[in-house]
């Protein structure tokens, strides 16, 4: 079953999503990458107001490809969420209450998840470019100097996203690793 969801993304509707729904977001959503966190961690740590909301907002973990002629955005596909574990945590403390990545996230994270009510989304890595023609419009709103790595205010119309990790501690990647194994013998001859 598919679920809708709007973004900005309320805490009440980011704890009603569980750890296996497909969702379809639509509405506004930022990207930031390394560079980007960085920078935002930095201003914070100045006593200084960051550049977009935090309240509510989903960030993409994104650094999209140059845009095609007549195109809103090139490939569009999700960064390995893990390098961006280390800023998260503050971040969702802010009132962040949603990110779409890819791969695992660690303990601080899921922690962090848990006490803000906020969602971890994965997008299908290597598939940008079908991902791409989800968002309807695309423009920088910060650091724009950090260029792929810029802050960008996108407007999507039902990204595919699945929910890995839940306000309620659910984690699909660990639930697979206790289900499955990790490094057991494939069968492999």
């Amino acid at each position: 079953m598919k679920i809708r969801v709007t973004a900005p993304l309320t805490k009440e509707a980011a704890r009603s999503l569980h750890a296996g729904d497909m969702v379809l977001l639509s509405g506004t959503v930022y990207t930031a990458r390394d560079a980007a966190h960085r920078r935002m961690i930095e201003t914070l740590d100045r006593g200084e107001s960051l550049p977009i909301p935090m309240e509510n907002t989903v960030l993409y973990y994104l650094g999209p490809s140059p845009a095609r002629p007549g195109k809103v955005i090139g490939s569009a596909g999700p960064t390995t969420a893990s390098r961006m574990d280390q800023y998260a945590p503050r971040l969702m403390d802010l009132g962040l209450t949603g990110m779409i990545a890819k791969g695992k996230r660690n303990e601080a994270v899921r922690e962090a998840i848990m006490r803000n009510g906020a969602v971890y989304f994965a997008a299908v890595g290597g598939a940008g470019a079908l991902l791409s023609r989800h968002i309807t419009q695309a423009e920088v709103v910060a650091y724009e100097d950090l260029g792929t790595e810029a802050i960008r205010k996108l407007t999507v119309e039902d990204l595919p996203v699945f929910v890995v990790m839940d306000s309620e501690g659910r984690d699909l990647y660990r639930e697979a690793v206790e289900k499955f194994g990790a490094g057991q013998d494939s069968g492999r001859k």
